[in-house]
């Protein structure tokens, strides 16, 4: 296998026509023969160059629509032949067959065509065949071609040759043929994709084919001792915190990812509405409020729990202003996701020059499908996003009592932050705000306990006279098992339920409510979080 390969016919055929002018004149200028199709053979011949188009070389024209084009020996002879193989040199003597020594392809674009919405006949006809066949071709006998299929590296093939005496190096060669062969895969499962949940309406493929693209490493991972690195779809897919611009701070880790992509899915359940703020740590919100400035929705999610906050992740669902940015920075926290920020709050977080900020521009929509995948030893679990809501009209009232105007848009509150928390998950909300919250306990019975505890703790440390558990709603992301977790609920104060409903002692636990004179309700949607 030769290190150095001179470069003396490259084949080119792009649908990206980025820089393709200025290669072809590099290529020329190193006296490599330049063969061409259609419309990339008339973006170079417009830029001045000398082009055998592919027809010449073959000696057939292209061809139903330019379907069939390059599908023909005497080009994948001339990128698959072993150069140095008697028989292989003999076979292209016999059947006049030249060497293709450099391929330079980029392919049709598919998920570009689906993500602008074009009927299915476009949708068909941009599933490129002759670039993928040439592609695997060159990237196969990459001990003799160099096959280039991003116009990114079109500086280092051009340096490459400079530096050789217009030959490539077989350390380059290699690195392309490991990128057209990702290209290829990508391009291929991204077809695949279309076909099964767009065009076929599959929601679990017998084969599901998922292509990622790697984005930045990672500081590390969940501990310093574990690598990390953030992966992007290659397809068409929705924003959100990995896509968001960091302006300052650290490099991000794993947890700090996973921390606010956690923040910024709750914060985002309010984006219709007034400005909202949520404080996690740990992928646990530990206070979230609305209020009428964003300020006043960070001193409201904060007094929820001072303790946690410290270090955590906030999240808020309008632009930062000045007035919040200063609230945020009295304490130290890791990460700031918003959806802008205006420039007196940038220069206010700049002073704290390891706080992360991060702007996510548009937030996601909190109802959009999709799929969340989750490994586990030897294999992966896929389900459907948690996509579910509720709202007033949708809820059974249970109780003697119905809720409260105001009883009712805590429950909803309190519903909503109570799908974001980790199971089993309790939250005590009153005015638009967490009074407590309970997270990831073996038993629903001690989340409500600790949540209360936490909700006792922060009165004490603000000299309240009450926690604001008295007169609060509470979710429950599940159904109560027993009454003895709503019980502990009556004893922290609550006036209001609102739980799934569905246990085989649900009319137990309505009897303890409508002994207690709670009112309750029931959403039917279980909101399970692990």
């Amino acid at each position: 296998m030769p290190d150095r390969v001179k470069a003396k016919r490259a084949l080119l055929s792009v649908s990206d026509k980025t820089g393709l002018a200025d290669l072809g004149r590099v290529l020329a200028g190193h006296g490599v023969e330049l063969v061409s199709t259609g419309g990339t053979a008339a973006a170079l011949r417009e830029a001045g160059l000398a082009v055998r188009d592919v027809a010449e070389l073959t000696g057939f024209p292209e061809m139903m629509d330019g379907r069939v084009k390059t599908l023909h020996p005497k080009v994948h002879g001339g990128l698959l032949a072993v150069r140095d193989a008697p028989d292989h040199a003999a076979a292209m003597d016999a059947h006049g067959i030249g060497a293709i020594d450099l391929l330079v392809v980029n392919l049709y674009p598919f998920a570009a065509t689906v993500a602008r919405g074009a009927g299915r006949d476009e949708v068909v006809e941009n599933i490129d065949i002759g670039g993928p066949s040439m592609v695997r071709s060159a990237a196969k006998n990459h001990a003799y071609v160099a096959c280039v299929t991003d116009p990114g590296d079109y500086e280092r093939l051009e340096a490459e040759l400079a530096a050789g005496d217009a030959t490539t190096s077989l350390a380059f060669r290699k690195y392309l043929a490991a990128k057209a062969f990702a290209a290829t895969a990508a391009y291929d499962s991204a077809i695949a994709q279309w076909f099964a949940f767009a065009d076929q309406g599959e929601r679990f493929p017998e084969t599901l084919p998922l292509t990622m693209r790697r984005g930045p490493e990672l500081r590390y991972g969940e501990n310093p001792h574990q690598k990390a690195a953030l992966y992007l779809p290659a397809g068409p897919h929705a924003r959100g915190v990995a896509q968001a611009e960091q302006v300052q701070g650290k490099a991000l880790s794993y947890n700090n990812l996973n921390d606010a992509d956690a923040a910024l899915e709750l914060v985002a359940e309010f984006r219709d509405g007034g400005p909202a703020c949520v404080i996690v740590k740990h992928a646990n919100p530990c206070g979230v409020a609305t209020a009428a400035t964003l300020a006043g929705a960070y001193e409201a999610a904060f007094a929820c729990d001072t303790v946690s906050a410290f270090g955590g992740i906030v999240a808020v669902n309008r632009p930062l202003d000045a007035e919040a940015a200063e609230a945020i920075t009295r304490i130290f926290t890791e990460v700031v996701i918003a959806p802008d920020a205006d420039a007196e709050a940038r220069a206010i977080f700049a002073r704290k020059k390891n706080l992360r900020l991060l702007l996510a521009g548009a937030l996601p929509d909190p109802a959009r499908p999709g799929l969340a995948l989750k490994s586990i030893a030897g294999g992966y679990l896929l389900q459907s996003r948690d996509n579910g809501r509720v709202d007033g009209a949708a809820l059974q009232v249970v109780t003697k009592r119905a809720p409260s105007e105001r009883e009712l848009a805590d429950c909803l509150f309190a519903w909503t932050v109570a799908k974001h928390v980790k199971s089993n998950a309790i939250v005590y909300a009153k005015d638009g705000a967490t009074a407590g919250i309970g997270a990831g306990q073996m038993n629903r019975l001690e989340s409500a306990r600790i949540a209360a505890w936490k909700a006792q703790d922060a009165a004490a440390k603000a000299g309240w006279a009450e926690p604001r558990t008295i007169g609060s709603a509470v979710a429950s992301d599940a159904f109560f098992p027993f009454a003895d977790g709503l019980l502990a609920a009556v004893e922290a104060g609550a006036s209001a339920v609102i739980q799934p409903g569905g246990s085989i002692r649900d009319d137990e636990v309505i009897a303890a409510a409508d002994e207690a004179g709670l009112a309750m309700v029931f959403t039917g949607m279980r909101h399970f979080r692990h």
